[in-house]
């Protein structure tokens, strides 16, 4: 999840249809961290229902993280989270950065509750899957 660049995401629309999105975000302390507008799509929907889905770019070595999403609230973390994107991405956040740091624009953590892993040479025979509590 680290080595990605693109990842999807997908939420569930109030009136349960999905809803699928390419977003940039980072993979930091066993979790997905992305941020996205408060108006968007990904947004409302995460705030009806928390329960989400996020995927590398990589078929070839999928991996597939059910989880639950959060607002990030610690200005801290926040911080350093902008630190660690703009250094993945090469992309300056000063734009964006009062809005999330004001918590008027949200940062999402998803907390994975079931990861699988599907490597493209054995997924018939060797997926992995692991159940977090």
């Amino acid at each position: 999840m680290k080595k990605s660049r693109n990842y999807w995401l997908s939420t569930v629309r109030p009136d349960g249809a999905p809803h699928t999105m390419v977003v940039w975000g980072i993979w930091w302390d066993n979790a997905f961290c992305f941020s996205t507008g408060r108006q968007t799509r990904k947004t409302r929907n995460l705030d009806a229902n928390v329960r989400c889905v996020v995927c590398n770019e990589d078929a070839g070595e999928a991996v597939i993280v059910e989880g639950v999403a959060e607002r990030m609230s610690d200005v801290a973390r926040i911080r350093r989270f902008l630190a660690i994107y703009e250094k993945k991405y090469k992309f300056d956040m000063s734009g964006m950065a009062k809005g999330m740091l004001s918590l008027k624009e949200p940062v999402f953590v998803v907390r994975p509750t079931k990861v699988f892993a599907q490597p493209h040479d054995t997924f018939a025979s060797k997926s992995t899957r692991w159940i977090f509590k």
